[in-house]
């Protein structure tokens, strides 16, 4: 295990670690934030569902668990194109299944969540809709602007022609990741590409999301939003000004927002998790 090496994070420690996954296993990071936690959060990075790396995402990652005080095991799903729908997601889920089982033997109160970042929070969101289905408690699903339609045609997607990702990039990343197989199912459970393909939307963890107002899926994350609060679910939404696509992987503060995309989500989940569990954990 290793003191975390990036800016004010001294309060981390990171450890790599590989969790099995049948035919093959999962790479993962695992980061601890001393000197106690409120709860475990499995992370899916983003990267079009083609380039997630727990390397590039350490910062990221890091910064999580400082400020959400959760243990953050960020998740090196397989990628598209070697590795098409639903192999990222299941990747997700087993993680998600390896996380709650360590948590229960090192908490007392082992709270799990779920986030992402982009093609992250896709997963992110998809799991927390299977998780669901499967009867197992979830604190919270941590969103940060994840694309959610497949066709790209909300407003949003065009009304910034030079916005990062551009609608060509996106149309295209989606379709090296779906294949030819949106929904799948497996041993009778449904596994979503997109979230937007649930028959249902009720009974879900509750919602902490943030997007950009200068990002091309802004329309569809807040249409999400809302939703989810519509179905009766806890929905914390925040539109981020001056904000583009990808900004968890930036430190910077947007003018008058008063923290970053990645501060304000592990601030919200901090919170959330400390009214919601007895106690943190730990010594």
């Amino acid at each position: 295990m290793h003191d975390c090496d990036v800016p004010r994070s001294h309060e981390v420690r990171w450890e790599e670690l590989r969790v099995p996954a049948g035919t093959h296993t999962v790479p993962v990071r695992l980061y601890r934030p001393e000197p106690f936690r409120y709860g475990w959060l499995v992370w899916a990075p983003g990267g079009s569902w083609q380039a997630a790396s727990v390397e590039q995402w350490h910062e990221t990652s890091a910064e999580l668990a400082r400020v959400s005080r959760c243990t953050v095991v960020s998740v090196g799903y397989r990628v598209a194109p070697a590795h098409r729908h639903p192999a990222q997601l299941e990747d997700v889920l087993t993680v998600m299944g390896w996380a709650r089982d360590l948590a229960a033997r090192e908490d007392a109160t082992p709270a799990l969540s779920v986030g992402g970042d982009s093609a992250g929070g896709t997963l992110a969101a998809s799991a927390a809709l299977v998780w669901r289905d499967r009867g197992e408690p979830l604190a919270a699903q941590v969103l940060a602007y994840p694309p959610l339609d497949p066709s790209c045609s909300a407003p949003s997607y065009t009304r910034m022609p030079d916005a990062f990702p551009p609608v060509s990039r996106m149309l295209a990343a989606w379709r090296m990741y779906r294949g030819d197989r949106p929904v799948t199912h497996r041993r009778g459970e449904r596994l979503p590409s997109t979230p937007l393909e649930a028959d249902r939307f009720d009974g879900l963890a509750p919602a902490i999301i943030a997007v950009g107002d200068l990002d091309p899926v802004l329309d569809d994350v807040v249409a999400y939003a809302r939703r989810l609060d519509e179905a009766g679910n806890e929905v914390m939404l925040r539109t981020f000004t001056r904000t583009p696509h990808a900004a968890i992987l930036r430190d910077s503060v947007p003018a008058g927002e008063g923290l970053s995309v990645r501060q304000w989500l592990g601030t919200v989940l901090r919170l959330h998790l400390a009214q919601h569990v007895p106690g943190p954990s730990g010594p």
